[in-house]
């Protein structure tokens, strides 16, 4: 006799229909039971963290490049552990599902004392912590768990932030019906009347212009316009950027790209060809006080054009309800009609890369990595030094960069490079990430080691948290970490370790040690000793801007 198809098996076949062909996570025992489900699923695997946090950070690094992450946790104490991990998904709009098992109904209706609770009878406590960080809740019963299963997912799919479902054990194990149909995206409305008008308004405004330039960020890249866009540039080769949230949005090796846009803080040429243009074009772009320098850009609404994913605006007239992939349209359209009297623009290649075999510096180790790059690489810099780095390189084409600008989260990048990997095991996986960033979250490691990766990780010794040196107190104790022997972390971290740890400290051997990491046949962790107190031009233009707005009044 076949067993009965269930709420569990529905839940986990919309997983399916939305991308997750893994589901992160650590069981506890209010959802072991719906755990068994996964395991027996067909397409879906199960994959366990080593705490709810990483499993948080995992499906968010999973979602970035797959399009959909989800994330199951156990009530109370799990659920809770992860909220930092599911707000930055919120902050930084990436899709994630946050299962959380529960107490059965009954249970919860006569308000039991029950482990895992604050011992007062109400069981609603954490799902409304989590209200304001997840677009859309659910609390499954047996009336309306399919139901509510498609509303939360539709919501996530729609707007790219996370959403909640509370899955009692009881409820979970529920007889439904098996879904007649995909979940899929729901199709957009007819054509919005104010996109005619949109279109006019950005004709007049280009029309007389000689000088335009596009600077896109993450948002087009979350909404699945990257394609779109590098055709564009291909058929009318625009000046263009990004900012670092969305770095990675285009193929940096185009002519025309212009670099990554950081405000007062970017190299003079990718700085006079956004800001002196007639008319910017701002696609998918969120202005955050450390990607700017302190919000020193040079943007106004009177001569730039923006397009966010529901609205477009035209100097500073909004277009509520217009689709962002209309929007580019429209303007693809307006553009091949103006191009032949815009200026064209060709970057100006820096002098081919030297490198010396002295003594390690910041600038050392971004020319070393620059060069090992590879198209295709998935590669994560951790909040502090290593993103502020990472900025100022020109990435492979094809490559995809995984940053945490706005919520900054030290430790993020660690989890979310297992969960890209787990997503993505034929890319190859870079992770840049400082020594006070790791010790957060080193755990995961582990489970790098358990399921066969084989990332590159570029671990940045200069003895803790360099970038709160930089903003203050340089010299302060609460701003040093204690000190690890790094290169044995992966040994104790798995008994059957095929891993190749080196410690670098000048260019030579650090250069060696990237030649050697490109076989890419094992786990690699490079330890590379730094300066304490040398960070990258791009970092000291932003801790200069944060410090001084720290301490206004």
């Amino acid at each position: 006799m076949n067993a009965p198809y269930t709420v569990a098996d529905y839940l986990v076949d919309r997983l399916a229909d939305c991308g997750a062909d893994h589901l992160f996570g650590v069981p506890g025992d209010y959802n072991l039971q719906f755990l068994d489900h996964v395991i027996a699923h067909r397409t879906v695997r199960w994959v366990g963290c080593a705490n709810e946090l990483n499993a948080a950070y995992a499906a968010d690094g999973y979602a970035r490049v797959q399009g959909f992450g989800a994330l199951l946790t156990t009530y109370g104490v799990g659920e809770l552990s992860a909220l930092n991990g599911v707000a930055g998904s919120f902050a930084e709009r990436v899709p994630v599902l946050h299962i959380v098992g529960a107490p059965c109904t009954g249970a919860q209706q006569r308000r039991e004392c029950l482990h895992h609770t604050l011992g007062d009878g109400n069981f609603d406590h954490f799902r409304q912590m989590s209200a304001p960080i997840s677009v859309a809740q659910g609390v499954l019963d047996a009336r309306n768990a399919c139901a509510e299963i498609d509303r939360v997912l539709s919501e996530i799919m729609r707007h790219k932030r996370p959403g909640y479902l509370l899955l009692p054990a009881d409820v979970a194990a529920l007889p439904v019906a098996r879904p007649v149909s995909a979940l899929t995206a729901q199709a957009t409305d007819a054509e919005n009347p104010q996109l005619e008008s949109f279109s006019q308004m950005a004709r007049k405004l280009l029309q007389p212009c000689h000088r335009i330039s596009v600077l896109a960020d993450v948002l087009a890249l979350r909404f699945g316009q990257q394609s779109v866009l590098n055709q564009w540039m291909q058929e009318v080769p625009i000046p263009h950027a990004t900012l670092l949230m969305g770095k990675g949005l285009f193929n940096e090796r185009h002519p025309a790209f212009a670099g990554t846009y950081s405000g007062g803080a970017s190299h003079p040429q990718t700085r006079e060809a956004i800001e002196d243009a007639e008319v910017i074009i701002c696609i998918g772009t969120c202005f955050t006080d450390t990607i700017t320098a302190g919000f020193t850009h040079r943007i106004t609404p009177k001569n730039s054009i923006e397009i966010q994913p529901f609205a477009a605006r035209v100097g500073e007239r909004w277009f509520s309800g217009i689709a962002m992939s209309e929007a580019i349209q429209a303007l693809i359209a307006v553009s091949k009609a103006f191009s032949a009297q815009w200026q064209t623009y060709r970057r100006q290649l820096s002098a081919p890369v030297t490198v010396d075999s002295g003594h390690l510096t910041q600038r050392h180790f971004w020319q070393a990595l620059e060069k090992h790059l590879r198209p295709n690489d998935i590669v994560l810099a951790d909040q502090g030094t290593a993103a502020f780095g990472i900025a100022a390189l020109t990435l492979p084409e094809g490559a995809s960069l995984i940053v945490q600008p706005l919520w900054g989260s030290i430790g993020f990048t660690l989890p979310a490079a297992f969960g890209a990997q787990t997503s993505q095991a034929d890319r190859r996986v870079v992770l840049v990430i400082g020594d006070g960033a790791a010790q957060l979250t080193i755990q995961e490691l582990s489970s790098m080691l358990r399921d066969g990766q084989r990332p590159l990780i570029l671990l940045l010794n200069n003895e803790g948290y360099t970038v709160e040196r930089a903003i203050h107190g340089p010299e302060q104790r609460y701003n040093d970490i204690s000190l690890w022997n790094w290169t044995q972390v992966p040994q104790a971290l798995n008994l059957d370790c095929q891993a190749e740890c080196w410690k670098v400290s000048n260019a030579s051997q650090l250069n060696d040690a990237l030649a050697r990491a490109e076989r890419g046949d094992k786990l690699t962790l490079l330890e590379v000793m730094l300066p304490k107190m040398d960070i990258p031009p791009l970092l000291k233009a932003v801790t200069q801007a944060l410090e001084a707005r720290n301490g206004e009044h």
